[in-house]
């Protein structure tokens, strides 16, 4: 029996495309400084986008979804030589996120369902509580980088950025852990 090889880059290609734009805006802020990082981030943003695209053969939300928000506050960055927009960038995109998921929760839509479902089988009630737990996390997580850029240096915000968002949302997830076990579909 051989193995279907046409698969073969989804198992690398989803961590390079959402954490290899960051790493590399990470390397290119300790090599360069700020404003070249930025032009490596939003370069880096939309390639991951494109091969994504152009290996999965379908539009991938969550890079394009970064591509455009690096875009537009890595542009505005960039254009005024201002690195305020780029740091801005984690709170306004977290808030938007958090209150799309709280408005449609509170409308009865369960967008979190939607984009994981596939892989988590559980009832409409436990993704309305694991949807008000994910817009609350978001939330924290905005305040959280407000909080860190206006008051650390860029090199702290940078490594901040970096890290901690990804830390705080392994141990945020393996927090759902008893949440998703107690609203399990058998």
């Amino acid at each position: 029996m051989t193995e279907d090889t046409s698969k073969a880059p989804r198992a690398w290609l989803k961590p390079l495309t959402e954490w290899g734009p960051l790493a590399a805006f990470f390397a290119a802020y300790w090599l360069y400084g700020m404003m070249p990082a930025t032009w490596v981030l939003v370069v880096a943003a939309v390639a991951a986008s494109l091969l994504a695209l152009a290996l999965e053969r379908r539009i991938p939300w969550m890079p394009v979804f970064t591509a455009v928000a690096v875009g537009v506050f890595g542009g505005l960055t960039l254009l005024f030589d201002d690195s305020t927009f780029l740091k801005m960038r984690p709170t306004i995109v977290q808030a938007l996120m958090a209150a799309v998921l709280m408005a449609g929760a509170a409308m009865g839509r369960l967008f979190l369902k939607s984009l994981l479902g596939q892989g988590i089988a559980m009832s409409d009630e436990g993704w309305r509580v694991l949807t008000w737990r994910f817009s609350a996390f978001l939330l924290f997580n905005a305040a959280l980088n407000e909080v860190v850029w206006r008051t650390q240096s860029n090199d702290t915000w940078v490594t901040f950025d970096t890290f901690v968002p990804i830390g705080l949302s392994v141990l945020f997830v393996l927090a759902q852990t008893p949440l998703i076990k107690r609203y399990a579909l058998s």
